[in-house]
């Protein structure tokens, strides 16, 4: 079973993505979350994922093992396939998936294409329980930036300035201040605006 791929990026598109390992080149399909990881890099480490049906071999690539452990999660779920886990982690991030999960808000999900309200009654049935224990040991402690980009995103179209806008910045700031908080975090993208 493949794990992980390292190599180069020899092609890749906001839905899938090819690398180069040693002169093989695989294909993976991949979340918009991991598109945006890696959209700018020419080397890269993708987490995988591998399923087998009768009639292909596919790979799912993550940019970070909490997404394939997601991944994983979701596709646990009865009527939850691999089309239907990556379009949900294409939509929301690993956080507000986690959150939506967690709280038992099934309208947050159901405004992914694709879930409607019995899929989403049976995601957050199915997961309230075991996303607990993955929430509390992957998600907070590996993704506190996501967590305070998120809310300084939501913070700042509060105050009408656009995701479109405000989203670069707030990942340059980031990539400068790892550790910085959210008020801090809204005051220096509101300084570069």
């Amino acid at each position: 079973m493949i794990t992980h791929l390292s190599g180069t990026i020899f092609e890749v598109s906001p839905s899938s993505v090819v690398i180069d390992c040693n002169g093989v080149g695989y294909f993976a399909t991949i979340s918009l979350q991991t598109y945006t990881n890696i959209q700018k890099l020419k080397q890269t480490l993708l987490y995988v994922q591998e399923v087998i049906r009768e009639d292909a071999h596919l790979l799912y690539g993550f940019s970070t093992k909490i997404e394939r452990s997601l991944f994983n999660l979701l596709t646990s779920v009865n009527g939850v396939g691999p089309a239907s886990a990556i379009m949900m982690l294409s939509s929301m991030s690993v956080v507000e998936i986690s959150s939506a999960i967690s709280s038992g808000n099934s309208l947050t999900l159901q405004k992914i294409k694709g879930i409607g309200a019995k899929t989403a009654q049976r995601i957050i049935l199915d997961l309230r329980d075991k996303l607990s224990a993955f929430e509390t040991s992957e998600i907070l402690e590996g993704n506190l930036n996501n967590k305070n980009k998120f809310e300084a995103l939501s913070a700042l179209e509060v105050l009408g300035i656009s995701k479109k806008v405000t989203e670069k910045i707030i990942d340059k700031v980031l990539e400068k201040e790892p550790e910085i908080g959210v008020e801090n975090l809204i005051k220096e993208t509101l300084k570069k605006l």
